[in-house]
């Protein structure tokens, strides 16, 4: 015992209690007087709410209802191998593989899975995804692509499902996409175009299938101020009018008016830079050029010639060759 430490005093004063309003409320059994343990702890506040007669709990919320999914099993059974060599795991996968329909609605949830992996790559809407994912679902019940690759039918519904939104890709881009051939895809567009009468559906090809609907995403690409664009869409415009060109590519027709009005307003950009992201050879695109060049007057806009934001002389001349 430390003698630091002396006992206190038997006498000692001990201070007063004092009482104050104890605010807990705590709920007592009223047989033997024991507390009730809290009951929200204990259960959470899911199991205390009920569901009423006309429809399911609220309070059990999930992931939103996805009409495509209507009337396919979403959840998907595994079976482990780790039978310790008994075989009953493989007749059980044999078994489950047996089911017809299984096997069906888990080619769809594949190819919906492959669908938003393609569209995400080069920044499609998710309305553009439920457009492909519907297409394919239908061409599916209607066995309209019977024979045809996974892959290929998912490159399709790519492409008209673009085309239906008005922001079209090209054959070719859907083609370095998916790496099915150009020739397989149309052969399942004209399939799912004698089916579902896509032509009445068409947007107008000005707006969308035309050279307009690529420019902004390839000045977007090239980092090239919006004007460029909108001077790109000035001189296609003007090009119909005095029959330049006639008979080009919609993706010629726009790298070379990319090329023309990049130099027209001091923004030049290669022949070699644009073609490749348009996907095209820059020796095409040249010589669609040559063609606008030789009527570069009547082409480029009056007036930003005269504003001063315009200049022939920025643009490459061209060989005789």
């Amino acid at each position: 015992m430390s003698y630091a430490q002396p006992f206190p005093a038997r006498n000692a004063q001990l201070p007063p209690k004092t009482f104050g309003p104890d605010l807990a409320v705590r709920l007592v059994c009223p047989d033997c007087q024991d507390p009730i343990p809290n009951i929200r702890e204990e259960f959470g506040s899911g199991d205390l709410t009920f569901a009423n007669d006309e429809g399911d709990d609220p309070s059990r919320v999930g992931a939103a209802a996805d009409p495509l999914m209507e009337g396919m099993e979403q959840l998907d059974t595994s079976i482990s191998f780790r039978d310790g060599g008994s075989g009953l795991a493989r007749e059980l996968q044999r078994t489950m593989a047996k089911g017809a329909a299984a096997r069906a609605e888990k080619g769809t949830m594949t190819a919906f899975r492959e669908i938003a992996t393609m569209c995400d790559q080069i920044s499609l809407t998710k309305n553009i995804q439920d457009v492909a994912k519907q297409l394919y679902k239908r061409a599916e019940q209607d066995k309209i692509l019977r024979g045809k690759s996974m892959d290929a039918a998912v490159a399709c519904v790519i492409f008209i499902a673009c085309r239906q939104e008005g922001v079209p890709r090209t054959f070719k881009e859907i083609c370095q996409l998916t790496n099915v051939p150009k020739k397989t895809i149309g052969q399942c567009y004209k399939l799912l175009e004698g089916h579902f009468n896509l032509n009445s559906n068409k947007r107008p090809a000005s707006t969308t299938e035309g050279p307009e609907g690529l420019l902004s995403r390839y000045v977007n690409h090239l980092d090239l101020p919006v004007y460029i664009s909108t001077a790109a869409k000035e001189l296609i415009k003007e090009c119909r009018n005095h029959g330049v060109a006639d008979g080009r590519s919609p993706i010629s027709l726009a790298g070379a008016a990319i090329y023309f009005t990049s130099h027209l307003y001091g923004q030049g950009k290669s022949a070699k830079e644009i073609a490749e992201v348009a996907g095209v050879s820059d020796s095409t695109i040249k010589l669609v050029y040559k063609l606008m060049y030789k009527e570069k007057e009547k082409l480029a806009g009056k007036e930003a010639l005269d504003s001063g934001r315009a200049v022939l002389s920025r643009l490459p001349p061209i060989s005789d060759k």
